[in-house]
């Protein structure tokens, strides 16, 4: 347990896994949003950069990181002076309060990471998405506030981030478990197919737990279909490019996911691959928006 003193050094409460924007599944604040939001948008990844690493070191004991990510959320929406513990919670705090967006969409995230210290495991498929909800909803909620979009677009946000944070778990399935022993996957689709959680520590994919997977993409890919009419939802041309280009990333992970093993490799878009999402994203982005009413517009933020 870290020392009320060693606390207050921004070096005592971070633990820097060295992933970065360049690590994700999406783009973190790319060219194609505003240049007057992308600073903001880094800040929010930042403070969650940061938070995430520390919910994920294994060298740290589950109490420590409880008290770390404490630390974390009193930087973010405590007394002012509590953030000088840690730069990036000042960062933050500053570009929500230029920007009005409410912090509970970071705290949210720090519950969710909190929440990943101490349990493991999720009983089925709505008890991982409770947990989405924490972990992946309040991403695409951040950035539809961020631009001024209605609140009614969660609705369509909220699967594509539940989708993106769930094929992450199946790409990391094995190294979840063998590092952090955590089971992002519902034990109860291990029931059906009448095996252990154990079958992840495989050099790969059982027929059966090769059934587990194809389970979870099934929601995945409801998801997915869920999501699918965000970029013609949103009034910024600039957010819908990007979010297309996110669904057609989801599409294309959830298709090599489904004909190769994450066990026996890491299942991955390359450079090409990407680019063809990119791509795909941008001319399906060019069709005319189906423009919904906004909901307090901030036209003093750029679009």
């Amino acid at each position: 347990m870290m020392s009320e003193a060693s606390a207050t050094r921004p070096a005592a409460l971070e633990t820097p896994s060295g992933k970065g924007a360049g690590d994700e599944n999406f783009p973190v604040g790319s060219l194609l949003l505003p240049a007057g939001l992308r600073p903001h948008v880094k800040a929010f990844y930042a403070f969650v950069r940061a938070a995430d690493d520390v919910a994920d070191n294994p060298a740290l004991a589950a109490a420590d990181k409880v008290a770390r990510l404490a630390r974390f959320g009193a930087a973010l929406s405590g007394p002012a002076e509590q953030a000088q513990a840690l730069p990036k919670a000042a960062a933050l705090r500053a570009s929500l309060e230029a920007t009005g967006v409410s912090p509970q969409h970071a705290l949210d995230l720090l519950a969710a990471f909190t929440q990943d210290a101490t349990k493991l495991r999720y009983r089925d498929w709505e008890d991982l998405l409770g947990y989405c909800a924490l972990s992946a909803r309040p991403v695409g909620r951040y950035l539809l506030d961020l631009h001024g979009e209605p609140k009614a677009l969660y609705a369509l946000s909220d699967p594509l981030c539940d989708a993106l944070q769930v094929l992450n778990h199946l790409q990391d399935c094995r190294d979840d478990y063998r590092a952090l022993d955590r089971v992002y996957l519902p034990l109860d689709r291990f029931a059906a197919a009448a095996i252990g959680v154990e079958e992840l520590d495989r050099p790969s994919a059982s027929p059966a737990l090769r059934r587990v997977l194809d389970d979870t993409l099934d929601g995945v890919a409801r998801l997915v279909t869920a999501a699918d009419d965000l970029p013609r939802a949103l009034a910024s041309r600039r957010l819908a490019a990007e979010s297309a280009i996110i669904l057609a990333i989801a599409h294309r992970l959830l298709r090599e996911l489904r004909r190769r093993d994450p066990l026996a490799t890491r299942v991955e878009l390359g450079r090409v691959a990407f680019a063809g999402c990119a791509l795909r994203g941008l001319a399906s982005a060019v069709w005319p928006a189906r423009r919904q009413p906004r909901s307090q517009p901030r036209a003093e933020l750029p679009r």
